[in-house]
């Protein structure tokens, strides 16, 4: 992945709509949703949403396909894989990585509630 791209994918992931967003369309999968659907999901005003599924398409971040008379987005995996192999690229300096640290459920609960 090139740095120009990968500049254009963080910088439109960095905004708190976008973000929920682009989270929604990884949890929906690979059917992803109606561009109603996540207006209600995210209480976003249709002219917003329009601006921000905009820039994350233009990121590559997300797909678009037309059904019917909807309007279909769905996360890129393969650009989310990409975006992440290229910030992992070198973990370490070569060396292996420690493992990841467990979840811990009491602060996911406490993040959720907040």
């Amino acid at each position: 992945m090139e740095s120009e791209a990968v500049v254009r994918a963080l910088s439109a992931l960095a905004q708190e709509h976008r973000l929920a967003l682009f989270r929604l369309l990884v949890q929906a999968g690979p059917d992803g949703l109606a561009a109603g659907a996540i207006a209600e999901a995210l209480g976003v005003p249709a002219s917003s949403l329009s601006f921000h599924l905009a820039q994350l398409n233009n990121a590559g971040l997300i797909a678009q396909r037309r059904d019917g008379r909807s309007l279909i987005y769905s996360a890129d995996y393969g650009a989310m894989t990409a975006l992440l192999g290229f910030l992992m690229e070198n973990c370490c300096g070569g060396a292996v990585c420690a493992p990841a640290a467990p979840c811990d459920t009491k602060d996911k609960k406490e993040r959720t509630a907040a």
